[in-house]
């Protein structure tokens, strides 16, 4: 009975728990509209992008991996389905649609010169970010729309995807709440999730025994793209704009809710719980601090400071564990 509740009270999950407790009450002595439900609720539209993407790219993490192109898919998606609604003449849905398809088909490239040419992740996806985000600004500037201003004017219907909310439930945390539940299962609850974690543990013993390694971990940052064209469409919508730059600044706010969330960088461990609330502590530090009145060119210097204290702390957790 003792060592079950230990078990317990020492998960890391718990951790981000009390961490996220600290941050709302810290935050809250400091500024008292911080604590009103309304703030509280709607602060997750600023960073459900954040959320949506570092759920699937656990995937790729785990099986020893990494995406940092993510942000630049934000992009891409946006300018797609901006260009494609404005200019192609297509219904705003069937464009978020086809913007959806092209941020799975920027995971498939990515996935393929993983898995298949045996390319770094870290070279592959860098270059991938480079490349995604260059054919954004190509795209919108071949479609005569000004870079700077981008494009604007969606339906309402398509507004209210992101600023709209259900039963007084801001609508990016019900869609959230779903990509969850399909993530936490795909990863914890389907063979292919086991063949996630094999890969990550050892690739070389995976495939000897059997296991389509190379096409578990192309679906992974199959997964990690279409996560990234969601994002991308759910950002739109909330900025009412289609631009190139959108997600620029995520890589490290979703690298850090990966890693923050318990997955192993070297690959073979992590749980999709563990990095959904750690997406959530630092979605609330950087929506705090800036409720707190801090200049936004510090809010990166506090996101770093939280994933060196708490990976410390993380580790430090483990080793009495493990005594």
């Amino acid at each position: 009975m003792l060592k079950a509740f230990k078990k317990i009270i020492f998960r890391w999950e718990v951790a981000l728990l009390l961490i996220l407790a600290a941050q709302i009450v810290i935050f809250g002595r400091i500024n008292p509209r911080f604590l009103r439900t309304q703030v509280l609720l709607y602060s997750f539209n600023d960073f459900a992008c954040v959320s949506v993407i570092s759920i699937f790219m656990a995937y790729a993490v785990i099986t020893g991996g990494i995406d940092i192109s993510g942000g630049s898919i934000i992009g891409l998606t946006s300018v797609t389905l901006g260009i494609l609604w404005q200019k192609g003449g297509l219904g705003i849905w069937t464009a978020a649609g086809v913007s959806l398809f092209a941020g799975a088909l920027c995971g498939l490239f990515n996935g393929f010169l993983v898995a298949y040419v045996g390319v770094q992740a870290m070279v592959v996806t860098l270059g991938g970010m480079i490349l995604f985000s260059g054919l954004s600004l190509v795209l919108i500037g071949y479609s005569g729309v000004s870079a700077f201003e981008g494009i604007s004017g969606f339906p309402r219907s398509f507004v209210n995807l992101a600023n709209g909310n259900t039963w007084g439930i801001p609508n990016p945390i019900l869609l959230f709440a779903a990509l969850f539940v399909v993530s936490a299962i795909l990863l914890h609850g389907t063979k292919y999730g086991r063949y996630v974690f094999l890969s990550g543990i050892n690739p070389n013993a995976a495939r000897y025994s059997g296991l389509p390694v190379r096409n578990t971990v192309l679906f992974a940052y199959v997964l990690s793209g279409l996560s990234a064209s969601v994002a991308g469409v759910i950002l739109t919508s909330y900025l009412a704009s289609s631009r190139s730059d959108l997600g620029g600044e995520l890589t490290l706010p979703i690298v850090t809710a990966v890693v923050l969330g318990g997955v192993s960088i070297t690959g073979g461990k992590g749980t999709i719980l563990g990095v959904a609330i750690a997406s959530v502590v630092v979605g609330i530090l950087r929506f705090g601090l800036q409720m707190s009145g801090i200049p936004s060119q510090y809010i990166n210097v506090g996101t770093g400071i939280l994933l060196v204290v708490t990976a410390a702390s993380r580790g430090l957790i483990q080793r009495y564990r493990g005594g």
